[in-house]
């Protein structure tokens, strides 16, 4: 196709289709700008999408990114967006490792249930209480927090006044996260569910002294002023297709099959066929990739690395636990914890440190068709069929990178299902989907395969290593751009993804906030 656009000049144009450049682009539209978003594939959303991974199997799975806690009701009543979340009752069932014929099962709506569990489980008759308690001690973070992501960033001083918690603020801010989850929790098994928080996609240990896990668990704790994560109706898809409706309909031009090939400081960019200005770029990208698009690489910068292994999987049924106390459909309906204690989270880390995959490979499992069906054909639900996503923990890209992909996808998977294994009754294998091709429906995706696909520089879903939702006391916040936590070393060019400040998942808050400091710019 012609790429070259016209007119060639708008006010803000947009390096990549990901949710947040949607969100932006959609802001920016409904505020009468001309806005232009550009992205290198045939379709927007980046990791944001719903596919059909195996051919003629009716399973519409979210591939990539697939539950939502951290997108504002703000945004969504903002834009107008048409979806639905749903909330699920069990938050989490974990199979104790030593003996999975017994695991805690956490459930929403039976506060004596999960105590049962945890009794069973731990032989603890407190740690229950202990659990409840520092879920509650943390609450305060969530509802002081969450309503100042679509505000102008507030300095760290007036966030822990408001906190009105000192104690609280040094033991998630200020101290590695192994420590207080030490102090407040007495077994490992419940240590561990606690921590996985600050690990996905995120390279740590509990006790690691960048703190990088104690910023993971807040981002994970906060979302909706809650902390609960939600399973989107049918699919992350429907959260991408309603940013583009609501995008186009206020007037933004979305151009797929444009692969941006440079970016200039004084709003020109380059794409194949042709230029494009701006008086303001809005970079959807990783900042590493926006620093090779200006052919300016600091070469001090820390190179983004993912750790993380996705594996999505389609069931004839759902396996059997070695746990006769738990119903599958209650442990799958949550967050089903695989060899997640918090000493094999740390021997994980120190496995993958030195080059090794973690054996047990931590993980943990969602079954998003038990909370929202839709995302099955008639058949397939008739039949009793289900959706598995697997989340590997501890799987830095190192692992991975400059290797064969079909090997280390291979590798990595053997992992995944070994681990799975060690906790059910049954292979998973033997409870696989059949493609009508007579394959396994089960496929795993690596962070080789991230980066290869959807240009996610070392597979790192963050774009990068996660800042506190807050500035500096002595930090500059004198421009729009500084406030809003969008700004690079170019007055013209804007972070919007996940490399802004309060970026990362599926929030929009990138969007939101290179929209607001855009806004404040072009008047």
């Amino acid at each position: 196709m012609d790429s070259t656009l016209r007119p060639s000049r708008y006010d803000v144009a947009i390096v990549g289709g990901g949710h947040n450049a949607l969100v932006a682009a959609a802001y920016l539209a409904r505020a009468g700008k001309s806005v232009v978003v550009l992205e290198r594939l045939d379709h927007v959303g980046g990791a944001a999408v719903s596919e059909r991974p195996w051919v003629g199997v009716d399973a519409r799975l979210s591939r990539y990114s697939y539950l939502v806690s951290l997108l504002p009701r703000t945004i969504v009543d903002d834009l107008g967006l048409r979806i639905d979340l749903t909330r699920r009752r069990y938050s989490s069932y974990t199979p104790d490792p030593g003996d999975p014929t017994r695991g805690i099962l956490i459930d929403t709506k039976d506060a004596e249930a999960t105590a049962a569990s945890f009794l069973r489980t731990t032989g603890d008759a407190e740690e229950a209480a202990r659990f409840a308690e520092f879920s509650g001690r943390i609450g305060p973070l969530a509802r002081v927090l969450f309503p100042t992501t679509t505000q102008p960033l507030r300095r760290a001083s007036e966030v822990r006044s408001a906190l009105g918690d000192d104690a609280l603020w040094d033991d998630v801010v200020e101290r590695p996260l192994g420590e207080t989850l030490r102090t407040s929790l007495r077994t490992d098994i419940a240590r561990g569910i606690a921590l996985t928080d600050g690990l996905i996609g995120t390279f740590s240990s509990s006790d690691d002294e960048s703190l990088r896990q104690n910023r993971c668990f807040l981002y994970h704790v906060i979302g909706g002023g809650t902390g609960d994560w939600d399973v989107p109706v049918g699919g992350m898809g429907r959260v991408t297709a309603e940013l583009e409706r609501t995008a186009r309909e206020a007037g933004a031009e979305l151009r797929t099959n444009a692969e941006v090939t440079a970016v200039r400081p004084d709003g020109e960019i380059e794409i194949d066929g042709g230029l494009v200005q701006a008086r303001l770029i809005l970079s959807g990208v990783g900042a590493a990739v926006l620093e090779r698009l200006l052919a300016r690489p600091e070469p001090d910068a820390e190179s983004p690395e993912g750790a993380q292994l996705k594996v999505n999987m389609l069931l004839k049924r759902l396996p059997r636990l070695r746990d006769a106390e738990v119903a599958p459909e209650a442990a799958f309906a949550g967050t089903f914890h695989i060899n997640e204690t918090m000493t094999q989270l740390d021997a994980a880390h120190t496995t993958a440190q030195g080059g090794g995959i973690p054996h047990p490979l931590p993980a943990e499992i969602y079954c998003h068709s038990l909370t929202d069906p839709t995302i099955l054909g008639p058949e397939l639900r008739a039949s009793g069929a289900q959706t598995l996503t697997l989340f590997g923990l501890q799987v830095p890209h190192r692992l991975v990178a400059d290797q064969s992909p079909d090997a280390a996808r291979a590798a990595l998977l053997a992992a995944a299902e070994a681990s799975l294994d060690s906790v059910l009754a049954e292979p998973i294998a033997d409870c696989l989907y059949e493609a009508p091709d007579g394959s396994a429906c089960i496929e795993a995706r690596t962070t080789a395969d991230l980066e290869e696909s959807l240009g996610m520089v070392g597979g790192d879903i963050f774009h990068g290593s996660l800042s506190w939702p807050w500035a500096d006391d002595d930090e500059r916040l004198d421009s729009p751009a500084e406030r809003w936590g969008v700004a690079t070393a170019h007055e013209r060019i804007l972070m919007c993804g996940s490399s802004s400040r309060r970026g990362g998942a599926v929030s929009g808050l990138g969007g939101h906030s290179a929209a607001m400091a855009a806004l404040e710019l072009l008047d």
